[in-house]
């Protein structure tokens, strides 16, 4: 028998008898007051990733840091959208290509030859080009406007196709694909990714990405998953194989019922490393299969598995959510002892999840114990303790934390002033939210939808709705987030 790791005593560098920590889970008491190696992913990398996998309406903020990857594609599609609105802003005056094109487009119908009036502008395609076009349309999808924006898609793609010098990128495919998906002509969909697996491009974990959000059903799922495994041209760097790429992708979708499927059914050829086993205890995890859980410990034992920075990120987390203080506790001594010295990344996950128990004593305790050892609390780790107290009610301790950050040299973010601005509306304490409104904007810092929808939402719910006109109109003005428009119900805007 190996030697044991424990949750509440000794860790050393393998798990064994992990029924052990199974006990000190369930068991741990609580504060009276309430081959390749797949380390490819830097703390700087995780931190990023939980930075802008936040979300400040209090959904789980973990998921990535816990496993050490980002849901980003790491492709040109994740900063269209940023790039594009600022393009506008800064060029209101200019009249681009891609306005002539969309021009035309807009135009097209019944007697109108939209070929051959693009034909006409003699314009040079560029990859460029292409993605603002295909952007454009996507961003003006609509439930009343889908068939239209896909036939506007597929006309363009088309003709873009055709042009000299010109070859469809990877991005303007995913674009594409997106479109149809969101248009919910999937057949159309589907023939384009069949035509880039023809024309051997790069099939990456966007792609896979793209087609099991468009699956309506179970077993169109699976059947997607099962041709990606058999794929021989699936993308799957920075994963040491496929299979791994396929479960982290059915991860960042929130889709566990899946992991569980493809992992029961299709893990022979693919031998289990670290990061898959994150990956499934993360699942069981959330599925609170927790007896499941405690196995998979027992069987990464077995197998002689060490456990990594985000093994451990993920059992202080859930020893944190299931309130156990003193456990914790240990086991920040156990990683020590075992030459794994806690960050920043595991003190915030711990804060995180005595946050959702509601133990705020043990919030401050741990953020007190994290600078006692060196760390200091970062952008992130300070929005989820300002969010703890929001969600506990006590703005005044949020807005201490808010003023210390300056303190301590840490600019909020979107994500912090967000937090912040849905305390102030809690608190009806509207004059104070707008303030922070445009100190976030002098500061650089863009709202998010979230921090427009938040003000509306409140301002209106508590009868402000003059002022609340008046934030989606200023966000209208900015060319910002029009595609969401028709969410906000009963504003007509104006010119």
């Amino acid at each position: 028998m190996n030697s044991m790791v424990l949750l509440g005593r000794r860790i050393n560098l393998r798990f064994s008898n992990c029924r052990c920590i199974s006990r000190f889970i369930c068991d741990g008491s609580s504060f009276r007051n309430n081959g390749d190696k797949n380390e490819v992913f830097s703390d700087e990398e995780v931190k990023r990733s939980l930075v802008f996998g936040f979300d400040s309406d209090g959904k789980d903020i973990v998921e990535e840091i816990l496993l050490g990857v980002s849901s980003s594609s790491n492709e040109d599609e994740e900063n269209d959208e940023e790039y594009f609105l600022l393009k506008r802003r800064l060029l209101p005056d200019y009249v681009s290509d891609t306005d002539r094109v969309f021009k035309i487009l807009q135009q097209d119908g019944i007697g109108f030859n939209t070929i051959l009036e693009l034909n006409n502008l003699g314009l040079s395609v560029s990859n460029k080009l292409v993605r603002e076009v295909l952007l454009w349309i996507l961003k003006s999808v609509n439930h009343t406007n889908k068939l239209r924006c896909a036939r506007l898609a597929y006309k363009f793609f088309r003709w873009s196709a055709q042009q000299d010098n010109y070859r469809h990128t990877t991005n303007a495919y995913h674009l594409a694909m997106k479109i149809f998906a969101d248009c919910q002509v999937l057949n159309v969909m589907k023939k384009v990714y069949y035509e880039m697996t023809e024309n051997n491009y790069q099939i990456t974990a966007r792609t896979f990405n793209i087609l099991i959000s468009a699956c309506g059903e179970v077993r169109s799922a699976r059947s997607t998953i099962e041709s990606f495994i058999k794929s021989e041209n699936f993308h799957h760097r920075p994963f040491k194989h496929s299979f791994n790429a396929i479960l982290h992708s059915l991860l960042v979708m929130n889709q566990y019922q899946l992991i569980e499927w493809a992992y029961k059914e299709k893990r022979n050829g693919f031998p289990p490393d670290i990061l898959t086993y994150n990956i499934l205890l993360w699942t069981k995890y959330r599925l609170e299969n927790f007896d499941q859980f405690y196995a998979l410990l027992e069987e990464m034992g077995r197998n002689g598995f060490v456990p990594d920075v985000h093994t451990y990120n993920i059992l202080l987390h859930v020893c944190a959510k299931a309130n156990k203080p003193v456990t914790v506790l240990q086991q920040l001594n156990d990683m020590k002892n075992a030459g794994c010295d806690p960050s920043v990344l595991h003190f915030t996950s711990i804060i995180d999840g005595f946050g959702r128990a509601g133990n705020l004593f043990a919030c401050e305790h741990f953020f007190k114990e994290m600078i006692k050892t060196g760390c200091l609390p970062d952008v992130v780790c300070y929005t989820v303790l300002i969010r703890v107290y929001i969600e506990a009610g006590d703005l005044e301790k949020a807005q201490g934390k808010f003023d210390e950050m300056f303190v301590k040299g840490q600019l909020p973010n979107v994500f912090t002033y967000s937090t912040m601005i849905r305390g102030l509306c809690i608190a009806e304490r509207f004059d104070e939210a707008l303030t922070m409104l445009e100190e976030m904007e002098s500061r650089g810092c863009n709202p998010n939808f979230v921090v427009y929808s938040t003000l509306v939402y409140n301002m209106r719910k508590a009868g402000r709705l003059v002022e609340a006109d008046e934030i989606i109109r200023q966000m209208v003005e900015k060319g910002r987030y029009t595609h969401h428009l028709s969410e906000f119900k009963m504003y007509k805007y104006r010119r």
